[in-house]
């Protein structure tokens, strides 16, 4: 016994050692990450540096970063070593961007298979193909299509979500993409009071995310909902934070993403 474990002293202490238990870890554990834009505001903050639980939605299939070569092939054919539970409705989720998936991108989930979402100049409504907590957090409703739609719930759970004035916003931006024919996430529709909006019905196994700041950000409204195939994981704690100035965020460092919404929440 004394024997064996002299060796596995050695052993981690080698340099074969120490890159195969790091690549264990980045594979198997956490992986490092920072959010490079605003699309999160307030929640996450640009320079954000946060480790990624990934083994919250199972096992990806081991890859080695930065080079992004796959180690073993995708032999369940849904980017999964070992599959785990999907992400829920509410979620913050790490995941490849569909279109190039060497990319890596960070929203909330706000629908899962079996929903429906509206998308309208006043913003986000989802209509839930199953119960939900999320329902209680509005009471303003919308019918289309014989659904029910809540104008979003996430608005009032989670105090980082927000819909800055910019221009173009996100609604203004789809209306002129689909006049201009490009292929979108969402079907342009015409509501019953004549205004303009935006469809989409998600997929079993696929997740529509969106990033918290609404008006600011790139995601399944443009390009879909994401397949179960692409989810890595989930922000974990965040780190180390600084911003554009190179302050020192310490208020950020080591704490959880439920953290940081109570945060916001006793401000």
């Amino acid at each position: 016994m004394k024997n064996i474990l002299i060796k596995l002293y050695e052993f981690v202490n080698s340099w074969v050692g120490t890159i195969i238990i790091v690549l264990g870890i980045i594979f198997f554990v956490a992986q490092a990450f920072v959010i490079p834009s605003g699309s999160m505001l307030n929640t996450m903050l640009i320079g954000d540096n946060l480790f990624v639980k990934k083994y919250a939605y199972g096992i990806p299939t081991p890859t080695i970063p930065w080079i992004e070569f796959k180690v073993l092939p995708d032999f369940n054919d849904n980017g999964h070593l070992f599959e785990g539970e999907r992400p829920k409705r509410g979620d913050i989720v790490i995941f490849r961007y569909p279109q190039s998936p060497k990319i890596h991108y960070v929203k909330r989930n706000v629908a899962i298979g079996g929903d429906a979402v509206l998308y309208t100049q006043k913003g986000l409504w989802v209509h839930f193909g199953g119960d939900s907590p999320y329902q209680e957090k509005t009471a303003e409703i919308l019918q289309f299509r014989g659904k029910t739609f809540y104008y979003d719930p996430y608005l009032a759970a989670h105090p980082g979500v927000q819909y800055l004035e910019v221009f173009p916003d996100a609604f203004n931006q789809l209306a002129i993409l689909s006049q201009q024919g490009e292929s979108l996430g969402m079907e342009r529709v015409q509501l019953p009071n004549g205004e303009l909006g935006f469809y989409t019905e998600i997929q079993e196994d696929e997740f529509f995310m969106m990033g918290d700041n609404r008006n600011n950000s790139n995601d399944s409204r443009f390009w879909g909902a994401v397949s179960y195939k692409y989810v890595i994981g989930k922000p974990w704690f965040v780190y180390f934070s600084w911003d554009d100035d190179f302050k020192i965020r310490w208020e950020r460092i080591g704490k959880s993403i439920e953290s940081l919404e109570q945060m916001q929440r006793e401000k």
